[in-house]
């Protein structure tokens, strides 16, 4: 694999990081920050193609505020951390073993995947079917806007990622179950409920401490915790093995794509998970039909943003980090690491949607491609006819 720009800056440079490339540049004489230069080479010393301006495309979970709970923790990486990103939002979670998050609801959809261990999932639906299933390591679920649901840590405990289909999305502004009963009268709840106001004194004062994500004992077998429902079951199941699919497999790696094709209750948000080998290339692409958020699972690698008139940047990216692409721009991503590079592309949209730079000139008359680019004869010959989505 050939060298990173920030490679040849430390070789140059004594084994520090410095913003030099060749003649262009100088060292840094005044304070820096060395590990986050080292996490962002492309950024210290970015490739001589990158120009003009373009907003931040690149956040880590782990620069994002923690909310620490007595049964795990929550971070968020929304619209207020990424500017740009104003049509998807992510929440990283943990849950401990029993460990709830607690039965709520909110305006826009839950779209999920879960990263490590294994969870119990919950709903009910406007007819009042009940769902109910467990999640392990790859699964994912949906939940519609609107549709109540919990989540429980099982014997492992739990970590998992919730991306939201609008980017303003605040994991801590859901319709919170405990704070509803303590928002209204205990007369009200009384003459709801049919029972004393007396059967109320114990709701939960602090919601903020005591709930939202609270220890509780582990919950029985599957089929012992379901509850029967007399309008039966959702209609389309609100959960997905992704791993369970096959892969789309090329030489430079593999990728599983899930949408409303395969995963019917899964209208706003399409996702892709992509492993790039190392050296390999998630190709020269853009989509034609809304932003892309990305969450990055394993490996490092680096994306190059083409955002047209001659403006184009560079991010480097590895396991927790977020990056986004806006609408329509041109992009790559190539694995600079020597282990795979894992990430998950997430779209607002119902369909999975790319245009593929090679598949394009492969199928446009060889003769305009060469008045274009100056292309040999066969050059534009080995232009592949089919869609690689990785190469190497």
């Amino acid at each position: 694999m050939s060298p990173t720009p920030q490679d040849s800056a430390v070789e140059l440079n004594g084994g520090e990081p410095q913003p030099i490339r060749g003649d262009e540049g100088a060292t840094i004489l005044g304070p820096h920050n060395r590990p986050l230069q080292l996490a962002n080479p492309d950024l210290l010393v970015p490739p001589d193609t990158d120009s003009g301006t373009l907003p931040n495309l690149k956040y880590s979970f782990d620069a994002a505020h923690n909310r620490l709970l007595s049964g795990g923790w929550a971070r968020e990486v929304t619209v207020r951390e990424l500017p740009v990103a104003t049509e998807l939002a992510g929440v990283n979670m943990r849950l401990k073993p029993g460990g709830v998050r607690e039965l709520h609801w909110h305006k826009e959809a839950e779209w999920a995947y879960m990263i490590a261990g294994r969870a119990r999932i919950t709903a009910v639906d406007a007819e009042g079917r009940s769902f109910i299933d467990d999640v392990g390591v790859g699964d994912l679920w949906y939940f519609p806007a609107g549709i109540p649901h919990s989540l429980q840590g099982l014997e492992e405990g739990c970590e998992f990622l919730l991306v939201f289909d609008d980017g303003g999305f605040s994991e801590n502004e859901t319709f919170l179950l405990t704070d509803w009963f303590r928002r209204t009268p205990r007369d009200v709840l009384a003459k709801n409920f049919g029972v004393p106001e007396a059967a109320f004194a114990e709701i939960p004062i602090d919601v903020d401490r005591d709930r939202y994500i609270f220890p509780a004992p582990l919950p029985p077998a599957l089929d012992e915790d379901r509850v029967p429902s007399p309008a039966g079951a959702v209609p389309e199941t609100f959960s997905h093995r992704m791993l369970a699919q096959e892969p789309i497999r090329v030489a430079g790696g593999n990728a599983r794509v899930t949408d409303s094709s395969n995963f019917p209750v899964s209208k706003t948000i399409a996702a892709a998970r992509v492993e790039v080998e190392p050296g390999g290339l998630r190709e020269l692409h853009w989509h034609p039909n809304t932003d892309e958020w990305q969450y990055y699972l394993s490996g490092r690698g680096r994306m190059t943003v083409f955002a047209s008139s001659g403006k184009a940047r560079t991010f480097d990216y590895q396991a927790g980090d977020v990056g986004y692409v806006p609408f329509a721009m041109g992009h790559y991503v190539e694995n600079t690491g020597d282990e795979p590079l894992c990430f998950l592309e997430m779209f607002r949209s119902d369909r999975f949607a790319d245009i593929s730079l090679n598949q394009w000139l492969a199928l446009t008359p060889p003769e305009l491609v060469r008045a274009h680019l100056n292309l040999d004869p066969q050059t534009i010959a080995a232009l592949s006819k089919d869609k690689p989505l990785i190469v190497r």
